[in-house]
């Protein structure tokens, strides 16, 4: 790791991102923190895009509910975004901090992989009725059990999935 300022620091969110890429020994975690980059960028651009549609259809309208609907989106995409990001800000603020640990990376990125898959899941479980397809392949049990389950468990997975980050990150420190 080297000592001068201008490699210690990464100068906000944008640039923890190839700071934390460059300074992990982590295989798993390089890869986490471009996974990370490519579906934080995809996630924003459909929610912003969702969210110029939303306000396109409403211009003409009063606030009330239509303000609230516009806020849930931005809430939305936060909720989303946030635990995506994490891992790669603790991993850079830890290096910035106390140096390399390539099993706080791994650790870390692991948990990231699985909020992924968790986000993955939960959106599964959301599918409504109308939209859902039949499932064919080994993955087709699995796939049918989680149509079955009432959507609200679609916040189940992300959500524990996001404590095991915050757990994974007290645990490693």
């Amino acid at each position: 790791m080297a000592d001068t300022d201008d490699e210690r620091t990464y100068r906000g969110l944008p640039g923890a991102f190839p700071y934390a890429f460059r300074t992990s020994d982590s295989w798993a975690f390089r890869g986490y923190a471009v996974l990370s980059a490519l579906l934080t960028v995809l996630v924003t651009l459909l929610l912003g895009s969702a969210l110029v549609v939303l306000i396109g259809d409403t211009v003409g309208t009063a606030g009330g509910s239509l303000t609230l609907s516009r806020s849930f989106y931005v809430l939305v995409g936060l909720l989303v975004v946030v635990p995506v990001v994490a891992p790669v800000l603790l991993v850079a603020r830890r290096h910035r901090r106390a140096g390399s640990d390539a099993r706080y990376d791994r650790r870390l990125a692991l948990a990231g992989f699985g909020f992924v898959l968790a986000l993955y899941v939960g959106l599964v479980i959301t599918v409504p009725p109308a939209q859902q397809t039949a499932a064919s392949g080994p993955l087709a049990p699995v796939v049918d059990a989680l149509y079955a389950l009432p959507p609200l468990v679609g916040l189940l997975p992300p959500i524990l999935a996001a404590l095991v980050i915050a757990l994974m990150h007290r645990r490693s420190r």
